[in-house]
């Protein structure tokens, strides 16, 4: 009975799980076509709109890679984190038009993350884990 009552969690858990990422992904798809026609509408797309559809493209590979996998690629998180500080350094840049202390914190912000970047690469080319192996 113990054996039954865990398969059907599990199927339950399964079933949640491609159902949320099924909306997850519905969800992305959604806001890059809105934002995709509110640009169209403009009749001009700035660079910052630009970093938002790109944006939504890593969400998106990011779904499908972990629908195909069941493993978050963490990487492909800090590539959304590095491209929503790039968009918010143009976005104030445009804006303000001054150098002050929060483009610095923005750009440290941004090498930062692209150093965890290069650790969580060499830490995965140097020290791989034993599912990646059999893959």
């Amino acid at each position: 009975m113990h054996g039954q009552i865990n398969r059907f969690g599990g199927v339950l858990v399964d079933a949640f799980h491609y159902l949320a990422l099924f909306a997850i992904g519905g969800a992305i798809v959604w806001s890059a076509v809105h934002a995709f026609f509110g640009m169209m509408g403009q009749g001009q797309a700035s660079i910052e709109d630009i970093l938002l559809l790109f944006i939504y493209l890593e969400l998106g590979a990011m779904v499908g890679i972990y629908f195909k996998t069941n493993h978050m690629p963490v990487r492909f998180l800090i590539y959304v984190a590095i491209t929503a500080l790039t968009r918010m350094l143009i976005g104030d840049i445009q804006a303000h038009h001054r150098p002050d202390m929060g483009i610095v914190l923005v750009c440290g912000g941004i090498l930062l993350l692209a150093f965890a970047t290069l650790v969580i690469r060499y830490g995965s080319a140097r020290f791989p884990s034993s599912e990646a192996g059999r893959q």
